[in-house]
């Protein structure tokens, strides 16, 4: 069903018998503030929302405030604290969501956001109504936005509390569509059996009353200026038998827009999605089954770390799990106090991972209990690598640590980094190479933590910094692609840039050869490429299309025996030969982002998801 068919068909409920019933207590009104977008450099959205709470303040009757996501542009703490603070001269109380812009640009998105704001999802009542807002964003992950498995279930669990028939009007930044939420369907599935009246929502800038699958959608103006020069946002007039919507521009009378029925049904709450993700790829290559697979209900934005015979895995609630290679059969977690973002990893014993709490947490990787913890001023979310016992890791306190991995004595620390890191840290030669999110890639004496050279390449825009690609090396330079679209080559020993080319649309992932000979990279259409890394100039080998559609995920490709592997946000894992690009075989194994694989052979590969996967995929070879 296309998008104006549904709109129709909302129009068409208008004319049923009524069916349900709303229990509503009275008439309310509030208001919706979205897409606000304050930045540090523009001052315009900063006077924009002064002006929208100054009217909100002097208008008759409204009881509270929604704001839906996109608060500032990008993200960082200090834009939301002036956001929070010209909310805090509201008269009414205020409820927030996150949006797009405060889950990827900043870390202050996956652990300011709730200090600041008291937590990432609501719930109240009001009138007879329930209200429940939470995130849709994707998290540190360039991707479509996702509803994480924990609050599909807090939803349910606050629904079904309330009771089956109690009116539902649900928050979210992005509209519950196929091309903005990878699990769209997820959402819809869940909520159907109870009785949403609408979700409303932002994201687009503009007002559009929308089908989820049936459910009405409701989407509002920025808060930003429009074409004529005026900012302005929503305001919802809830009346025992109507929704009706009005935009109100600053400094105008408000003009009614959209209007829904509370006394007639328009879904089917014995239903299902109109459509759903197609698997057909599975059935080309049906030779490649899971081993086994883990739902573990809770979002995942880290790759798996293997040592020995046990697989560890980091998740959005803080845990550390171990899980055995051979069966996924869980064999201990430990909780730390926030989310883990940055990849694990697992030398001599000890496991070692970032957390949001502030703490580096070394376990005895055995028995995952604490040997020690280092604790830092902000947020860990970087991924670690260990080398020869230390581990080296950068953290959101503008430092990058380097800690023996026996005892957890910090070996040295650098605090020369003007931004967050998120990136797994490259160990080459005498070097430690890493790239943050202040346009820079670091390469420090990896015995002292002293300074060897910077590298910016002329990058001045924070969304086109070095950060989210894991550099690789070979013959001399180091290799990043980033948001630019650039796949470039730097001197490993000067960081002076050897080459730089945009021949190929590539953004921020990377591979590297057994043998250092190639380079590999995904296209953000279909295809992966591969470059020689001999020479000073750029050398395309060859280019596979793998048929992925558009694709802008940071998930690494990484070879094994020959092999290139890698994923996509869409939920598909893909096999290529490593001399051609041929492809071998591909695998979907959901819908969401898979973050980059581990293989453990040429016919076996660990992965993670978003949507809260764990597993192992095996390509058995086909019989001759």
């Amino acid at each position: 069903m296309n998008r104006r068919l549904s709109i129709f068909v909302i129009i068409l409920f208008f004319l049923l018998p009524a069916a349900v019933q709303a229990q509503a207590t009275g008439s309310f009104r509030f208001a919706q503030l979205t897409d606000i977008h304050l930045s540090p450099n523009n001052p315009k959205p900063a006077e924009d929302l002064k002006r929208s709470v100054e009217q909100i303040n002097t208008t008759p009757g409204i009881d509270f405030v929604l704001v839906t996501g996109d608060l500032t542009e990008e993200g960082d703490r200090a834009t939301m604290l002036l956001v929070k603070s010209i909310l805090d001269q509201l008269k009414v109380k205020y409820y927030v969501i996150l949006g797009n812009h405060e889950t990827k640009w900043s870390d202050s998105g996956c652990t300011a956001f709730s200090d600041i704001f008291g937590g990432e999802r609501f719930e109240f009542e009001h009138k007879g109504f329930l209200f429940l807002g939470f995130n849709s964003g994707p998290l540190m992950r360039m991707a479509y936005g996702h509803v994480v498995p924990q609050d599909i279930t807090w939803m349910k669990q606050e629904m079904n509390k309330a009771g089956k028939d109690k009116p539902v009007i649900l928050v979210t930044h992005y509209p519950m569509l196929d091309g903005d939420v990878d699990n769209w369907y997820d959402v819809t599935d869940a909520v159907r059996p109870y009785n949403i009246r609408t979700f409303i929502g932002g994201h687009y800038h503009r007002n559009r009353l929308l089908s989820y699958d049936g459910i009405p959608g409701i989407l509002t103006r920025s808060n930003l200026r429009d074409k004529d020069g005026i900012g302005g946002y929503g305001i919802f007039d809830v009346t025992p038998d109507s929704i009706i919507t009005y935009e109100q521009r600053i400094g105008e009378p408000m003009k009614r827009w959209a209007a829904l029925s509370l006394t007639k049904p328009y879904y089917d709450r014995s239903g299902k999605a109109v459509k759903y993700p197609s698997f057909a790829v599975n059935e080309e290559y049906p030779q490649v089954k899971a081993d086994w697979l883990v739902q573990t209900g809770a979002g995942i934005y880290c790759s798996p770390a293997v040592w020995k015979d046990k697989v560890y895995v980091g998740d959005d609630l803080g845990f550390l799990t171990c899980y055995t290679l051979k069966s996924g059969q869980k064999l201990w977690n430990f909780q730390s106090g926030k989310r883990i973002v940055g990849t694990p990893d697992v030398a001599d014993g000890v496991v070692v991972f970032g957390s949001a709490d502030h703490n580096i947490y070394g376990l005895d990787a055995r028995t995952g209990k604490e040997r020690w913890r280092v604790t830092a001023g902000e947020p860990v979310l970087g991924a670690v690598t260990i080398e020869k016992g230390v581990a080296y890791i950068g953290a959101s306190d503008s430092t990058f640590r380097a800690i023996h991995i026996k005892s957890g004595k910090v070996l040295w620390s650098y605090a020369g980094i003007k931004g967050y890191v998120e990136t797994k840290p490259l160990i080459e030669g005498n070097k430690v190479i890493f790239g943050a999110w202040d346009n820079t890639l670091y390469a420090l004496d990896k015995t002292n933590g002293k300074e060897l050279w910077k590298w910016t390449g002329g990058l001045t825009r924070m969304h086109f910094s070095p950060a989210a690609v894991w550099p690789v090396a070979a013959h001399g330079k180091v290799f990043i692609t980033d948001p630019q679209r650039a796949m470039t080559a730097i001197n490993l020993e000067t960081g002076e840039t050897v080459w730089r080319t945009f021949q190929s649309m590539v953004r921020e992932t990377i591979g590297l050869s057994a043998d250092k000979k190639r380079l590999y990279s995904k296209t953000m259409n279909d295809s992966v490429v591969c470059y020689s890394t001999i020479g000073d100039v750029p050398k395309k080998l060859w280019a596979s299309n793998v048929g992925f559609g558009y694709e802008h995920a940071p998930s690494m490709q990484m070879e094994k025996d020959g092999v290139v592997f890698s994923s996509t946000k869409e939920g598909l894992i893909f096999a290529l030969e490593a001399s051609t690009g041929q492809v071998l075989w591909k695998h979907k194994i959901g819908n969401s982002l898979i973050n980059t694989v581990i293989p453990v052979s040429r016919h076996q590969v660990l992965f993670t998801a978003t949507g809260g996967e764990v597993g192992r995929l095996n390509c058995s070879p086909l019989p001759q």
